[in-house]
């Protein structure tokens, strides 16, 4: 795999990221909303939402993103 392709890979991955974690807000967003806080659904979604910040924070400790990004 040469740089180019390596980029465009990553870049792919760090927008699924990015997608993943905004979509995992905005049903917490709900849920919460709907006074469903206890859900298993919630804290499935609440789970992947902190998975998608972990990978963000460590995209930005490695200088691989931009502070205004994650």
């Amino acid at each position: 795999m040469n740089n180019e392709s390596r980029l465009e890979a990553f870049e792919k991955m760090l927008s699924a990221v990015q997608n993943g974690y905004e979509t995992a807000n905005e049903k917490m967003i709900k849920l919460k909303a709907d006074g469903k806080e206890k859900t298993a659904t919630f804290r499935q979604i609440m789970s992947d939402k902190m998975l998608y910040k972990s990978m963000l924070s460590m995209y930005k400790i490695y200088g691989l993103t931009e502070n205004s990004e994650v």
